[in-house]
């Protein structure tokens, strides 16, 4: 009967210190503040970029990228808010308000490129009024090639089909937003 305990207990603990590769936020909860939500069309928030970490990359990983997509946009192909690529290995975090261009908060190869607003950098939530619930999801994809060979005006459909032939493992976090 020892045995058989030790057994369970030593595989309940390994199951239980799995190492994964997990994207946090400690600005982020269930749902958006003004602080993320987008400043314009018809939105008032502070548009400000949520601070992002993430931990337990694949060792073969040679670049990163984040992407916020809501896919319950009414557009048929859901709304890109923001997409930033050719993150170097050896960065593990975003600073709150990396977003915003003209702030300089990330180093130059990092490229941020055009929203579905038509702008560079973190655009936050604004649905639709009274189109319902819209849930934002944030993917840390870890990359097996150094960079993209894009630039800052590449579309996020053409984007996203760069990331889905180079992407190791991704994590996501979602977070929602009604207006």
């Amino acid at each position: 009967m020892k045995k058989v305990s030790y057994l369970l207990l030593s595989l309940c603990c390994s199951f239980g210190f799995s190492q994964t590769f997990t994207l946090k936020s400690n600005e982020l909860g269930g749902q958006a503040t003004v602080d993320q939500l987008f400043n314009g069309f018809v939105c008032t928030g502070k548009n400000i970029s949520p601070q992002l970490s993430w931990e337990n990359a694949p060792k073969e990983t040679k670049s990163f990228a984040i992407t916020i997509h809501d896919p319950d946009a009414p557009t048929g192909s859901g709304w890109w808010h923001w997409i930033v690529f050719n993150i170097p290995n050896t960065d593990t975090a975003l600073p709150s308000d990396a977003g915003n261009i003209s702030k300089n908060l990330l180093s130059k190869e990092i490229i941020q490129s055009k929203t579905d607003f038509g702008t560079y950098g973190y655009g936050g939530p604004c649905p639709p009024e009274g189109h319902g619930i819209h849930q934002y999801i944030i993917t840390v994809h870890a990359l097996k090639i150094e960079k993209l060979d894009l630039d800052k005006d590449a579309s996020p459909a053409l984007v996203g089909y760069y990331l889905n032939f180079n992407t190791i493992k991704k994590s996501s976090l979602v977070f929602y937003h009604n207006r």
